[in-house]
């Protein structure tokens, strides 16, 4: 009996250690509840945030909290069924999750989670699925690069028309 105790408490530290392993260099963790969705959307779901780059973790409230707070973060309560999303980018795994409940009767629905350190809620995950993405940003930003030498070249032609009109 007393080898059962200590077997079970390796397990549960191998759980935690692995959580804080996978948490390294996270830029946000959002805690889920996957009540109501069968395994194949659950596969459907992990499949999607693997291919974002993203994981997703399913373990016990207790060991979560730990693994967090030995992480030095603060994770707040969890209670009921949690999977967690473990991001290193946060608008890409916050749209994986809104595009997802959008598709599954709003689930899994977003307990609250951690993002650069700080509490957040299920509105401001949903906020962070509007937003670009890095990539998204940098096209955007290299758009309007290219566009300066055009206005550019296009306000040197106005000038130009503009000073031989008037002779």
């Amino acid at each position: 009996m007393k080898g059962k105790p200590k077997a079970k408490q390796s397990e549960k530290a191998v759980l935690i250690e692995s959580l804080k392993a996978t948490m390294v260099g996270a830029q946000a963790l959002y805690y889920t509840d996957f009540t109501g969705l069968n395994v194949k959307r659950m596969t459907d779901l992990r499949r999607r945030l693997k291919k974002a780059g993203v994981e997703y973790v399913v373990i016990k409230n207790t060991l979560a909290l730990r693994a967090v707070n030995e992480s030095g973060l603060v994770a707040q309560r969890l209670k009921g069924p949690t999977g967690v999303v473990v991001a290193k980018d946060a608008i890409t795994a916050a749209k994986v999750l809104s595009d997802f409940a959008k598709e599954n009767d709003s689930k899994p629905a977003v307990k609250g989670g951690i993002y650069e350190g700080n509490a957040v809620d299920e509105s401001l995950v949903k906020k962070l699925a509007t937003l670009p993405t890095r990539e998204e940003a940098l096209s955007i930003f290299a758009g309007y690069l290219n566009s300066i030498p055009m206005m550019f070249a296009l306000a040197l032609d106005a000038r130009k028309a503009q000073l031989e009109g008037s002779n």
